[in-house]
């Protein structure tokens, strides 16, 4: 549903994509098919309302035993497509992308009954700042980088787990205004906010990541502002998809009314 291509990309619609996720399977057969749809039914009930939170709700695992009630369609993508079957990896073996559509009333009924709202309307385009350490290599993602694809790939897979759109700012636009691996960290919110404004945005998210041997993985520390309250919030230990997540996650959280961050 998103790309990080530019900041041209449009404030999604909350009928837009949101009522269908993705997940990875073994094969395509059962029990590993219900698995996936119940994986699925969790994050779209995350990406309705907005709320990370609901992940760990005691409630939502009895939700999540209905999970084929709620399923409009479903198909597989095999990700190794093209490759020939060998003898010893059969159909059973091979990985498969699953994509789920489920039923929107059904979801919103489900979120009711959980003291939710469906996150309804036009989400904002936000902005994401971040500046890069690993190891004695610096960075500020861009775009149109040469660095960081794989942080990229990253961020588009957490903007569709969340269902909020988001980009990257170009090469030119960090330049211009003169955003680095050592500025970006102590960067203004409100000068970020006017920079994602000025390239298409809505909002700005700032973060930064940084290699961390002694955490086994990547701290990063997240700042966001929104209807005059700033917030900051960091994980540590992850690796860098869970960084992202963590970032867009409670981003979503904020901006759908949820309070905010741990």
């Amino acid at each position: 549903m998103l790309t990080l291509g530019g900041a041209a990309a449009a404030a999604a619609d909350a009928s837009d994509g949101l009522y269908g996720a993705k997940t990875i399977l073994t094969g395509q057969e059962e029990p590993n098919r219900s698995v996936g749809i119940a994986k699925c039914l969790k994050y779209v009930l995350v990406k309705v309302t907005g709320d990370p939170r609901l992940v760990d709700d005691p409630r939502v695992p009895t939700v999540v035993a209905d999970a084929r009630t709620f399923v409009l369609d479903f198909h597989y993508r095999d990700l190794m497509e093209g490759i020939p079957i060998h003898d010893e990896q059969g159909t059973r073996e091979r990985p498969y992308e699953l994509t789920v559509t489920f039923d929107p009333a059904k979801i919103n009924a489900a979120v009711r009954s959980l003291g939710s709202e469906p996150w309804v309307g036009p989400r904002p385009l936000v902005v994401i700042f971040v500046a890069v350490r690993n190891g004695t290599a610096t960075y500020t993602l861009a775009s149109d980088g040469s660095r960081g694809r794989d942080q990229r790939d990253a961020l588009v897979a957490a903007a569709d787990r969340f269902g909020m759109p988001m980009t990257l700012p170009s090469q030119a636009t960090l330049s211009h205004v003169g955003l680095t691996f050592d500025t970006l960290p102590t960067a203004d919110l409100s000068d970020l906010a006017k920079t994602a404004t000025a390239a298409g945005g809505d909002l700005a998210l700032a973060g930064t990541l940084d290699w961390s041997d002694e955490a086994l993985g990547w701290v990063a520390e997240w700042r966001f502002s929104f209807a005059g309250t700033a917030h900051r919030w960091r994980v540590s230990g992850v690796n860098f998809d869970d960084a992202f997540r963590s970032g867009v996650g409670a981003a979503a959280q904020i901006l759908s009314g949820h309070g905010s961050p741990d």
